[in-house]
């Protein structure tokens, strides 16, 4: 990965104010990071307080506003994007990237296993859209980028409560944009490919999926969150104007 000095600058997100759910460790807090390098107004919520609390003291900087928050209780991640907004104005960005992929077999899926499963990786993006979108037609504009996933696409059998919910992020972006385009609000989706976060690493990475990498990217190179974060950067700016409706897949080549 090129050094930060080595890429794109965005004029346009000078001063922008962004929200990320899941912002406080992996593929959020490379956005994060990326958005406050920019010099955006960055707000984001996580569970993980820890995670969350360190990322803030690293950054150090009055535009980062932050709050634990479990997205599954929506009234609560509604009132943080309220209380978020006050604090640094209008949303013009929100980036729809909280997500678990636990793993799960068919016969251990109860009603509510699946539940949850839908409450983490699906419920909180439309109702996140719908607590941003008045901000952003007081604006004027506005970019939401919605974060899918290359695993229900490759057919990967380890988490079908996870590929339901990921496969239905294209329809979330495809019934939005319409409607919204009329405020020039756009929404996108970023699909990224096997990104090695820490959790991914440590979790599932090991010698046959070192195999499974070399086997499927078309490029050699480990995928990593700062790769994302630099394409939710260019759709968040004016750059990407005239992007919506649209996925961008951002995996090596794996698809």
């Amino acid at each position: 990965m090129p050094s930060p000095s080595q890429l794109a600058t965005y004029p346009s997100l000078q001063g922008r104010t962004v929200f990320i759910t899941g912002g406080g460790s992996g593929i959020g807090a490379a956005m994060v990071e990326a958005f406050v390098a920019q010099g955006a107004r960055v707000a984001f919520v996580d569970i993980d307080e820890a995670s969350s609390r360190a990322l803030a003291q690293k950054l150090g900087t009055e535009s980062l506003w932050w709050r634990r928050c479990d997205v599954r209780d929506i009234p609560a991640l509604q009132a943080a994007i309220a209380d978020a907004a006050k604090a640094l104005g209008d949303f013009a960005v929100l980036v729809n990237n909280v997500a678990s992929d636990d793993r799960h077999t068919l016969e251990e899926i109860t009603p509510e296993y699946y539940d949850n499963r839908i409450a983490i990786n699906q419920r909180p993006a439309m109702f996140a859209i719908q607590s941003v979108v008045p901000g952003m037609k007081r604006l004027g504009f506005g970019s939401i980028v919605n974060l899918g996933s290359i695993g229900w696409q490759t057919k990967n059998s380890d988490y079908p409560c996870y590929a339901v919910s990921k496969s239905s992020v294209d329809g979330l972006t495809r019934g939005f944009a319409s409607g919204l385009g009329q405020h020039r609000i756009r929404v996108n989706t970023v699909t990224p490919g096997w990104v090695m976060t820490e959790r991914q690493v440590t979790m599932w990475l090991d010698a046959e999926g070192e195999k499974e990498i070399a086997r499927n990217q078309c490029l050699p190179d480990k995928l990593l969150p700062e790769h994302i974060a630099s394409m939710v950067l260019f759709l968040a700016s004016d750059d990407a104007a005239m992007c919506t409706a649209q996925e961008f897949t951002v995996d090596g080549g794996w698809t």
